[in-house]
């Protein structure tokens, strides 16, 4: 039974998750720096640290309380999970109770698979990174999951023009009886957002795009994944540039992903290359490909009249690009596009840059909301 609200073990266990939730943001702090971004006493800080040091949730160089002591997460107290389902490829990866890397790898995957045989294909990709540490599938506490589709508050899948075998499905209950563990699921902008946020913590509101067959948007406002009231903002894919434009995947016309979208551009090229896939079309182009660049300058300027909207409306310090089209090419055309749409004050006051995380954004975010699912004992 959790605390009871008013408790005093209700407020030692809200002081714990707010040590714990410092540890994890910043990799090593003093007792006197978690007293001081806590606005706890250094008495309960030291306490808390006895206590965390004691079940192995957290180790200290030094002597616990003396000067010069540092205080973080420890490597050895366990594991977390984090998947990342895209298009066309799965990634997993373990993470410690830091939300650090520690492994990870890729394979492809088919976008119409079933979700059970995505499912049971993490399933044998977990065990094979376990194995390759030596670690004991005990260790692991909890999932993260990413998929490329809205998600509702109920945790439902509810479209599914890019995965429609999870359609319908309620992604927590089936990846956590999969998994054998507690599983937290979002949209995979959504992670690569936080994961962005988490590399500059001076960053407090950002847009994370998310550029690969689809466009997908995930919102940091005020140090906080934005979902909206119904769970699937950030839909930016779909916004209407040209209501008489050419149809989008989604049913609509002359939506942003209908012109920016990678499965939407390589189809330009299949007459003469058939068998393109977005990745290799940043590359031919970065090679000198007339019409490959020329696609990419056009879809660049096209998102740069989506990110004008998002900066418009949300004034945020940075706009992240990640996904399979993320280079400076696409780069160089949002940011023109926020030069041309955006209103005075944000056309150059708005950081635009390449995702630091590149193609790992979205698991890395996987680990950190695997941590929420983490149970801390008391």
């Amino acid at each position: 039974m959790p605390p009871r609200s008013g408790s005093t073990s209700a407020l030692r266990s809200a002081n714990l998750d707010r040590v714990v939730d410092r540890l994890r943001a910043v990799d090593e702090l003093s007792q006197a720096e978690i007293a001081r971004q806590t606005a706890l006493a250094p008495a309960t800080v030291s306490n808390i640290v006895r206590h965390l040091v004691a079940i192995g949730l957290v180790e200290t160089t030094g002597t616990v309380g003396r000067r010069g002591s540092t205080v973080r997460i420890s490597r050895e107290a366990g594991l977390v999970a984090g998947f990342d389902f895209g298009h066309s490829h799965l990634q997993v990866a373990l993470g410690d109770l830091a939300g650090r890397l520690v492994a990870s790898s890729q394979c492809p995957l088919d976008n119409d698979h079933a979700y059970a045989d995505g499912l049971a294909l993490a399933s044998t990709m977990l065990a094979e990174l376990l194995d390759g540490l030596g670690e004991d599938a005990k260790r692991v506490h909890a999932a993260g999951v990413g998929l490329p589709a809205p998600i509702s508050r109920d945790g439902r899948i509810t479209a599914g023009s890019i995965l429609p075998g999870w359609v319908g499905v309620t992604a927590s209950e089936v990846a956590s009886e999969e998994f054998g563990v507690p599983a937290v699921v979002d949209n995979d902008a959504n992670l690569g957002a936080l994961a962005e946020m988490r590399t500059d913590p001076r960053v407090t509101t950002l847009a994370y795009l998310k550029v690969s067959s689809g466009i997908g948007c995930g919102l940091v406002l005020d140090g906080r994944v934005y979902r909206g009231g119904l769970g699937t903002a950030g839909e930016l894919g779909h916004i209407t540039l040209d209501e008489s434009g050419p149809l989008c995947r989604c049913g609509s016309r002359g939506c942003l992903e209908a012109y920016a979208g990678g499965s939407g551009l390589v189809e330009q090229l299949a007459g003469r290359l058939p068998d393109l896939t977005v990745h290799e079309l940043v590359e031919i182009a970065a090679a000198g490909d007339a019409g490959a660049r020329r696609l990419l300058e056009d879809a660049g300027r096209a998102l740069g009249q989506g990110s004008a909207i998002v900066a418009n409306l949300l004034s945020p310090e940075r706009i992240v690009i990640g996904g399979d089209l993320a280079c400076e090419i696409v780069v160089d055309g949002i940011r023109d596009g926020l030069r041309r749409h955006a209103v005075d004050g944000l056309r150059g006051g708005v950081d635009v840059s390449l995702s630091t995380l590149g193609d790992q954004a979205s698991v890395v975010g996987a680990l950190l909301i695997a941590l929420d699912a983490v149970a801390l004992p008391g």
